[in-house]
Formats: structure tokens, sequence, C-alpha cells
């Protein structure tokens, strides 16, 4: 019978209220992503920011990867200087992220990039990220109500592994201001919204590494997840 396949979730690492009077820096990930790879059959673990010469032997024990949404990437990684609205980078977790990136495509490990992590994948593949997208789309439909997520369609490209696995257009949960500007090399955008601003991507070929500028975790739709997991299930 098949183990149970591990997968790392990258968190947050900023600073902290909890219980009476605790104010500390704090790695952080809601807990919805965790259970939503329980859910889809996997076991969860958090993957808080470490030194990027270490990210090839945390790859090695893992079966898959999630790459969770968060603050902007430095705009720096992609040679632009930074929007008035962007938000302050995080150097710490974009290095990180970037290395475990690296390590899991080198090592085969399937990838689900969410929002932040969709577009990490983009820059990591040499693309490029549009800093505020209202100045783009002349609209706030993607990020409406700061700190709650909202609904808009998307629609997948057939004949793509994302459209394999959402073949009908469909809601999904988003919060974000930045989106895709020119595509990395080797990555595909397989769905869009209907502005037209890209939704997902991938790497074609046999590895799954799939990136979703929306957040499955923040809706009960698995269907995402249980692939991510299944592509990580090992006998």
């Amino acid at each position: 019978m098949p183990r149970q396949p591990l997968i790392g979730v990258t968190t947050y690492l900023t600073r902290a209220r909890w219980g009476a009077a605790w104010d500390l820096p704090a790695a952080l990930l809601p807990a919805s992503y965790a259970q939503h790879v329980q859910r889809a059959g996997g076991l969860a673990v958090q993957l808080p920011p470490d030194e990027p010469a270490a990210a090839g032997d945390i790859v090695r024990r893992l079966d898959g990867l999630v790459l969770a949404g968060g603050e902007d990437l430095d705009p720096g990684l992609y040679g632009e200087r930074p929007h008035p609205r962007a938000g302050a980078p995080v150097p710490e977790r974009d290095a990180w992220e970037l290395a475990l990136l690296g390590a899991a495509l080198e090592r085969g490990v399937p990838v689900l990039g969410i929002c932040r992590g969709m577009q990490l994948m983009n820059v990591h593949a040499g693309g490029s990220l549009c800093q505020h997208l209202p100045d783009e789309v002349g609209h706030e439909e993607h990020n409406p109500v700061v700190g709650a997520f909202t609904d808009h369609l998307v629609k997948p490209v057939p004949d793509s592994r994302l459209g394999r696995l959402l073949p009908e257009p469909c809601d999904v949960a988003t919060h974000h201001h930045q989106s895709v500007a020119r595509l990395g090399d080797g990555l595909v955008a397989t769905a869009h919204a209907e502005d037209g601003t890209i939704e997902a991507l991938e790497r074609p070929g046999d590895l799954f590494a799939v990136g979703v500028q929306w957040h499955p975790e923040a809706r009960d739709d698995l269907r995402l997840t249980r692939a991510l997991v299944e592509a990580a299930t090992v006998g």
C-alpha cells in the first residue's frame, strides 16, 4: 500500500501576536494550507525560511512542495524598481523559496505554487510581474476587499494539465494585486481571468509543476491539491 506523501508548505516570516502577551517574530501559515493537504491524503510539514544552501537537504526528504501565498516578491529579482503600491519584500523568504523550487525541479519533486508561489515560479524561470494589476486592468476585482477572499471566474486552457483537472470555467478565491507580466522560459499559461490576466501556469512535461494565482486552500475544491498529492505518492 502506498505511504502518505510528505508535502512541504512554505510559510510567512513575520511578527505576530498571540496568547496573553506574546509579540515575537514567527513563522506563520494559515491552517487551511495544511488542512487541504491532509484532506487530499497527504502529510503536511511547514518549511519556514532557512539558509538557501539547506534547500537540497530539505527537498530530498519531501515528496511534494507547496509554495504558499504571501508578500510581494522583491522586484529587483526581475530587474525592476518597486512600484509605489508594492509591498515590502522579505528577502529571506524570497531566497529560501527560490532555492526550494530550484531543488524540487532538479530532483523531480512535484510543485504547486499558490498566488505568490505562482509568481515565484514565473520569476524563477526568468519572467516578470505586473506590480500593481489595477494599473493594467482598470479595476480592483482581483483584490476588492483587503483581508478577505472573493470569487471570480477563470477559464482553464484545454489540453493543459490544469485544463484536464479543471475542464470547465470555475469561480476561484482571489486576493492579489500583482500578476504575471512576461512569462518565464519553459512555462505556459493555462488559465485566464475574463480581463485576460494569467491565472495559472505550468511547466509542460511529466513533472507536476503547476502554479495558480488563486487560493484553492480557501475553498472546498480539492482537485488541485489532490492532483499534487497523487503526483507525490510513492510506493
